[in-house]
């Protein structure tokens, strides 16, 4: 008996303790897991704040689906992936290639300053919000994937091929987590 973690593309099967167990006892495995310290758990579109609450409480049962999304780690940084792409040194890299990484490197931060935190706020509260802002934040972080997924580093430029493919990737997890959000959320009757 397990359940499902998402993680970004990644899914993550763990076996599901005793339904008495405290949620930060799930927390604690995961983080030795990941490696990652600072992370919300979303069950079912809801937030998963009390770590002495024990699953039973959550409704994790087995077969459920926890989305592991990484937060900031201050409270008032963007909320950045653990896995960010590291900018390329400027050393033998062409005028070409490092502009294409620094319009790469822009587009990511733009997400991360300005999604990221919207997601995080739309994720974090329990109250039903209007269909609107799931569809334009949607709408928003596609738009990006696709700007990046125009983006053609020449088959040479190992460093722009890299990070485009780590933005891409986590533009992506965003996405999918705010996909997850909407169906779990709607499947709970919760809009």
């Amino acid at each position: 008996m397990s359940v499902t973690v998402k993680w970004g593309r990644e899914r993550l099967s763990f076996a599901l303790p005793a339904r008495d167990t405290p949620l930060k006892a799930l927390r604690q495995s995961l983080q030795e897991y990941t490696q990652i310290q600072d992370f919300k758990l979303i069950h079912k579109g809801a937030v998963l704040n009390d770590n002495n609450a024990t699953l039973a409480q959550y409704h994790i049962v087995p077969g459920s689906v926890i989305v592991l999304l990484p937060t900031a780690r201050a409270a008032d940084a963007p909320i950045v992936s653990d896995r960010e792409p590291e900018p390329a040194p400027a050393v033998g890299l062409t005028t070409e290639e490092s502009a294409l990484l620094t319009t790469i490197h822009t587009e990511l931060a733009t997400v991360r300053s300005s999604l990221t935190p919207e997601l995080n706020d739309l994720l974090a509260s329990p109250e039903p919000h209007d269909k609107k802002q799931y569809l334009r934040l949607g709408e928003l972080l596609l738009q990006s994937l696709l700007r990046l997924d125009a983006l053609a580093p020449q088959r040479e430029w190992e460093h722009a091929r890299t990070a485009r493919k780590e933005a891409v990737r986590e533009v992506q997890a965003l996405l999918d987590t705010l996909d997850d959000t909407i169906a779990a959320r709607k499947a709970a009757g919760v809009h």
